[in-house]
């Protein structure tokens, strides 16, 4: 088996200078990877942000069973075909039973599953790992995967936290770490997997956090099943406002990103753009969007003719508008808590633009009026598509707004470079880590692979450092 990594390593060539290893398991990462959430099956935008990554010299695509129900990872698998495999590095992750996951666990039955809430289940045993490394090979078309992680498997201990962790719980929790460890050297040995580890939002919290996963601890188990171990990659949350990672110790004495550079384990950083500061999310990019005049007055001007469309539906076709007042009244009804880009995409659908098509499809005008209410109503299509446009746009001014206050903390920490992008910075001050292997980066149109990718000619700067001041902050 070892003769069988050596070459893989060795077909990549020569690396470039910006290179990073990936820990001691003798691969050379990009510092960016391409992180494949939320890539969709045959959506051709996100299939050519993957082309062009690895066109501009990419090599790490960072994917997993439960992204978009498989549909990622066929989406690499087609991309693969027609690429020089020997030169990518493939990361894919298991656990998540939800999807046709969830519909294979209720046929199965699988042993210790978690289930942590309606159509979320989790699962790290054998038995169901086995399925997803499986069912993973074959969705991307590979003979062995190149690393394969544990997904989130703090999923039992963040369900043991609705009673309160135990010790117990904490022991059983390492003992199942074991149990798959040992499972999956069985599969490097079989040449499925050429390495293995954990990807886990958990990884950097406080020690003395109960649902917090130590890095030392599953070293530990990895050195219990064989000295001779595979256990080499793990994933973690780092960013601007999360850097628990590096300012934390929560290891031995160590911080996760030094414990890692201390036993060799290729560290890569996810959610590099999103932020979680508190309970908001942040975006950290820039938007570019400023408004003219204060806000609910520019988005009360520019939805009017929308509101003024809305009041012929009762006075010429004597049918009810939109419940709360109509589609202009509700969308200004809910600006006030519309503060980012994120709070308006998680909300739009299930707020606006879903009850708009359940109520368009119960207008029943009388026959009579149906040809006036059908041009009222395209019309209405077209005032209610540019609606939602404007408020994309209002949304995006109030992230300008998170993200000028974010570039002026980022200037008082010690970092200056006025011509980046925000997002660029943030990559920037992660890729410049020495300790960090790759900064994972979702990037699924083509302009926003261009944008992480000039982070390549930028000096690195002290990312160590700005990140603990970030921190004091």
């Amino acid at each position: 088996m070892t003769s069988m990594i050596e070459g893989f390593a060795q077909s990549q060539g020569t690396p470039p200078p910006f290179f990073k290893p990936l820990g001691q398991t003798g691969l050379w990462c990009h510092p960016m990877g391409f992180g494949c959430y939320r890539i969709e099956e045959d959506n051709p935008a996100h299939e050519a942000a993957l082309r062009d990554y690895l066109a501009r010299g990419g090599n790490l695509i960072d994917t997993s069973a439960n992204y978009t129900d498989g549909g990622a990872e066929r989406t690499v698998g087609r991309v693969l075909r027609d690429v020089d495999r020997a030169t990518i590095i493939v990361v894919t992750k298991g656990g998540y039973i939800q999807g046709d996951n969830l519909r294979l666990a209720q046929q199965r039955h699988f042993p210790e599953v978690v289930k942590y809430a309606p159509g979320l289940w989790h699962c790290i045993h054998p038995e169901f790992l086995a399925t997803q490394i499986e069912r993973s090979r074959e969705r991307m078309g590979l003979a062995t995967l190149d690393v394969f992680l544990l997904h989130n498997p703090e999923y039992f201990l963040n369900a043991c936290e609705k009673r309160g962790v135990t010790v117990a719980d904490r022991e059983e929790f390492y003992r199942r770490i074991r149990e798959a460890f040992a499972f999956l050297e069985t599969q490097v040995a079989s040449g499925t997997i050429r390495f293995y580890g954990i990807s886990s939002n958990n990884f950097p919290l406080p020690a003395q956090h109960p649902t917090q996963v130590s890095l030392a601890r599953c070293w530990a188990q990895a050195e219990t099943v064989t000295p001779d171990h595979h256990f080499r990659v793990v994933q973690f949350p780092l960013n601007l406002f999360e850097t628990g990672a590096v300012t934390e110790i929560n290891n031995e004495g160590r911080s996760l990103l030094a414990f890692c550079a201390a036993k060799g384990i290729g560290a890569l950083a996810n959610r590099p753009l999103n932020a979680f500061n508190g309970r908001q999310m942040v975006r950290l990019a820039d938007f570019d969007f400023r408004l003219d005049r204060p806000a609910l007055e520019w988005l009360a001007q520019a939805l009017s003719s929308l509101r003024d469309h809305e009041a012929r539906l009762t006075v010429e076709f004597g049918l009810s508008p939109l419940p709360q007042g109509g589609l202009a009244a509700r969308l200004l009804r809910l600006a006030p808590q519309i503060d980012s880009v994120f709070v308006w995409e998680q909300n739009a659908a299930r707020l606006v633009i879903w009850p708009v098509q359940d109520w368009l499809g119960q207008l029943s005008p009388p026959p009579r009026q149906r040809a006036g209410f059908t041009a009222w109503r395209d019309r209405f299509v077209e005032l209610a598509n540019a609606a939602l446009k404007t408020m994309a746009d209002f949304a995006a001014a109030q992230s300008q707004a998170q993200s000028d206050t974010v570039r002026k903390q980022l200037a008082a920490a010690g970092y200056v470079n006025e011509r980046q992008t925000l997002s660029q910075m943030a990559i920037n001050t992660l890729r410049s880590l020495p300790d960090l292997s790759c900064v994972l980066v979702g990037m699924r149109r083509v302009h926003y692979v261009a944008d992480a990718c000039e982070v390549l000619a930028s000096p690195t700067v002290d990312g160590e450092t700005i990140l603990r001041r970030l921190r004091a902050m």
